[in-house]
């Protein structure tokens, strides 16, 4: 690593439920990396991210009859107790996306002013098929994703390979005030917003579980390499799964 310093950054839990065996696997590896890299004489920047407005965030507070800040803040603390007692060490920062609506914001105005980004209804896209590399960490073909590999279709996007940078509110949600209206961001601008505010806009690792590697961190390198014209991430690492009679360990499948 240039200099001894090494810019680490990894994908945090979204904070709408506990974390389980399968998660904390993702956590205790990067933890271990961490560690390795500075028993090695590296100072590391660790940044480890809680996603705290998403559908999903929504849907709990809903569920619990509270709020999402309240649902956040339950869940923070429950993952700073349970990390605690598996021996993970805080990282260096622990952004939530909601105390960084600003960042977010002004990438994707920079994406919008060089014609990444364009308005439709009351939500901004991000137009994929203008950032001509896109697919390169995935190795995924962006003609093939038509046919309806993890994409959102609607009626109101230009292509259906587009995502959301800003969602426009819907009533019911939380919203912040923004150029296009009140809404809230996306899940993927998120962590490129964060990225670049505490690391720089090129960082030496990037971590996450492999089921975030498309489209959730594909789609990350489009924006930020889209917006700032330079290399997102030097080194990629993705953990494999934990895996349930050969399926694999999530919340979503309760197993």
């Amino acid at each position: 690593m240039r200099d001894k310093q090494v810019r680490m950054y990894a994908c945090g839990p979204t904070v709408y439920n506990y974390f389980h065996i399968g998660n904390a696997r993702c956590f205790v590896l990067f933890d271990m990396l961490r560690r390795y890299l500075e028993y090695r004489g590296n100072k590391v920047k660790f940044v480890q991210n809680f996603t705290d407005i998403d559908d999903k965030m929504i849907q709990r507070a809903t569920e619990e009859g509270t709020s999402v800040k309240e649902v956040a803040n339950k869940y923070i603390r429950a993952y700073f107790a349970d990390a605690k007692g598996l021996g993970i060490k805080p990282a260096t920062v622990h952004p939530c996306a909601t105390e960084n609506i600003d960042a977010i914001i002004a990438i994707i105005e920079t994406l919008q002013a060089k014609g990444h980004a364009y308005v439709a209804g009351n939500d901004v896209y991000f137009s994929t098929r203008s950032f001509k590399k896109y697919g390169k960490l995935s190795k995924i073909d962006v003609d093939d994703l038509e046919s309806g590999a993890r994409i959102d279709i609607n009626d109101v996007k230009k292509d259906p390979i587009d995502f959301a940078l800003w969602k426009g509110w819907k009533e019911g949600e939380p919203a912040w005030d923004s150029p296009w209206g009140r809404g809230r961001p996306g899940w993927h601008i998120e962590c490129s917003a964060m990225v670049d505010k505490y690391l720089g806009k090129t960082i030496d690792i990037h971590c996450g579980g492999a089921d975030l590697a498309f489209p959730h961190h594909e789609n990350e390198v489009a924006q930020s390499e889209a917006a700032f014209g330079v290399p997102f991430a030097r080194f990629w690492l993705h953990n494999g799964y934990i895996n349930v009679d050969n399926q694999k360990m999530s919340k979503s499948a309760g197993n």
